[in-house]
This record gives C-alpha cells, sequence and structure tokens, in this order.
C-alpha cells in the first residue's frame, strides 16, 4: 500500500453463545447465539451503523453470520460471507472446556500462550489463519471507495492474527493484542506507514485522538 486513501476496518467480534458462557472451545463448530448474543448483537450493530458502513463481509458461521445480519438489517447491505474468516480450527480441543484443555494439553497449550508455533489440537498454525483470513479482508478493503468503511464480522482468534498480519507484527507477538469481548471490535485505520490499530476491543464508538501523538 502505497497511497493513504483514508479507509477503515472495523473488525467485529460475533455475540455470545452457550460455549463461550462454558468456556468451551468453539473453533470450527457452528454454534448459534443465546438470546444474550442476539441482544449484543443489535445493540453493537445500532451503533456501528452510525459509522455508516459501505461493506459488510462475515464468517459463514451462524454465530457470526447472525450478528452480521442485524447491521445489514439496519444499514440495507448485503452481507458476503466468506469461509476465509472462519475461526481457527483446534481439532481434538474443539468442544472442550478451558479447564479440560488444560488437564489434557497443559503442554501444548503452555507453548501456544508462550508463542510458539502450536497446531493446537492438531489444528491449524495462527499463521495459517492469518493466511486464510488476512488476504479476504484486504481484498474487500481494496474495493473500499476513499475514505470507506469495511465491516468484517468474525471470531476472537481469526481477528487477532488478522490485526496481527495487518499490522506486519511478526506472529509470535500476536498474543500481545488482547482478546476481543463478544460484539465487541476493533478498528484499523489507514495511516501513512499503512494500517494502523485505532481501537482495540472497543463497544463504543471511536473518538479522535486529541493530542501529541496523532
Amino acid at each position: 500500500m502505497n497511497e493513504n486513501r483514508g479507509r477503515r476496518i472495523v473488525l467485529w467480534r460475533h455475540g455470545q453463545t452457550s460455549w463461550n458462557l462454558e468456556r468451551r472451545f468453539q473453533g470450527t463448530t457452528d454454534i448459534g447465539l443465546t438470546e444474550t448474543g442476539v441482544a449484543q448483537a443489535r445493540r453493537a450493530a445500532r451503533l456501528l451503523a452510525s459509522l455508516k458502513p459501505d461493506a459488510i463481509i462475515a464468517s459463514d458461521l451462524k454465530r457470526a453470520a447472525d450478528t452480521a445480519a442485524e447491521l445489514a438489517a439496519l444499514t440495507g447491505l448485503d452481507v458476503t460471507h466468506d469461509t476465509g474468516l472462519r475461526e481457527t480450527y483446534a481439532g481434538a480441543w474443539q468442544g472442550l472446556t478451558h479447564t479440560e484443555i488444560i488437564e489434557r494439553y497443559g503442554e501444548q497449550y503452555a507453548a501456544w500462550k508462550r508463542g510458539e508455533p502450536i497446531r493446537r489440537g492438531g489444528g491449524e498454525l495462527e499463521t495459517e489463519v492469518a493466511d486464510r483470513a488476512a488476504p479476504v479482508v484486504l481484498a474487500h478493503a481494496d474495493k473500499l471507495a476513499d475514505n470507506g468503511t469495511l465491516v468484517v464480522v468474525s471470531h476472537g482468534g481469526t481477528i487477532r492474527t488478522t490485526i496481527g498480519r495487518l499490522l506486519g507484527l511478526e506472529s509470535h507477538h500476536w498474543e500481545g493484542l488482547g482478546g476481543l469481548t463478544n460484539c465487541c471490535w476493533s478498528v484499523l485505520g489507514e495511516g501513512a506507514r499503512g494500517w494502523r490499530l485505532m481501537e482495540h476491543n472497543a463497544g463504543t464508538l471511536p473518538e479522535p485522538v486529541l493530542g501529541d501523538d496523532d
């Protein structure tokens, strides 16, 4: 990217699911939203609609697709679903609770937390998730007009790896980006040197940065 066209990417995590409440690893398992999750999506959609997004893309998994549908209903935009935006596939970890993962795969979990390239449960590497998700996001961002806004509705792990890739961070630093709460979002803005992280795990609308660091 050689020019600053003022584009913005909003990466929005899906609403709450029953497996989130149980701290059960979802991965690519297709779990729907709880009633609370639907309410979260509706509240967040009202805020995000005020940003006047130009396009919405989403994971095809139900929890993300249904979250995206709430914003589509308010904006009149169509949602483009893409399997590249699915959550990390984690093989044998999927369906296990956090406690069960630590009991059965404690060494693997610790290595992952240290930033080592680990196939959790025999599944995907984080870099492989970024390899499939980041190009989808960039392809749709490239279609935006100057100063346009793209909303990407996806999953916590996929959003974190995509942000890391778009910021040009080495993969062992991606853990330095904290996780996203259900139905919160992060905002990447276009700066002179590429994409910048403007907001992370936000549940309110972006405010301008007033100060010496703008």
